[in-house]
């Protein structure tokens, strides 16, 4: 199943590197997420306000139905400032070349992102732990630039996907079993529903207008 969005031209030519509405699309995501990584530092102010009963109350708590909403919750909630710090930079980053390609499937690739990433933390997860960050996100987001780049015939995607891999490849590492004290699960099953998102909320590639065949009627003859 494929979800398609209808392009008009400016849409199209957004997706063209080196257009100006391609520009104008990249800065509008990138102050859009830079707006959001203030909100997550006023959260984890809140949390640090009330001893991290945040944490635990919209936190994600593997195999127990009152951790359930975490799957809703915790990407927003981080386990202190070194946390936060470490996830911010990368979500502006990712978040803008996702959100570039569009609002409406970059709002639709979050939410099913974070419900597989979520769900799936939830299902396999150790029972014994708490599970906060925006990480699991970010790596939808990269699993989401790497596939579009393939389904969507996009260079600049994967391109992008690259750079951002370039920079972080210390932390690709994060998707396989560790015994440190981070959800490699929500990691992993982020990536995987990233590429998920990529395929089912492709772009629609225009088709070919065939040309017009018809007897005498068609000209009114």
């Amino acid at each position: 199943m494929a979800i398609g969005f209808g392009d008009t031209t400016d849409d199209t030519a957004a997706t063209r590197f080196g257009t100006v509405p391609f520009y104008a699309s990249l800065g509008r995501a990138f102050v859009t997420m830079c707006a959001v990584i203030p909100v997550l530092f006023l959260v984890e102010v809140l949390d640090i306000g009330v001893d991290g009963r945040l944490d635990v109350a919209g936190g994600i708590i593997p195999h127990r139905i009152d951790g359930l909403d975490g799957v809703l919750f915790s990407p927003f909630l981080h386990a202190g400032w070194d946390h936060l710090y470490g996830n911010a930079v990368p979500l502006i980053l990712v978040g803008t070349f996702a959100l570039a390609g569009g609002a409406k499937r970059f709002i639709w690739s979050t939410f099913l992102i974070m419900l597989i990433s979520g769900l799936g933390v939830w299902l396999i997860g150790d029972p014994d732990s708490v599970v906060v960050g925006a990480s699991g996100v970010i790596f939808g987001y990269l699993g989401l630039l790497v596939a579009r780049g393939f389904v969507e015939r996009s260079w600049w995607n994967l391109g992008v996907a690259a750079f951002i891999g370039l920079l972080y490849w210390y932390q690709l590492y994060n998707v396989l079993p560790t015994d440190q004290p981070i959800s490699w699960q929500g990691h992993l099953l982020g990536l995987l529903a990233g590429a998920i998102a990529a395929i089912i909320f492709r772009r629609r590639r225009p088709r070919a207008q065939q040309p017009l065949i018809g007897g005498p009627n068609l000209y009114g003859d």
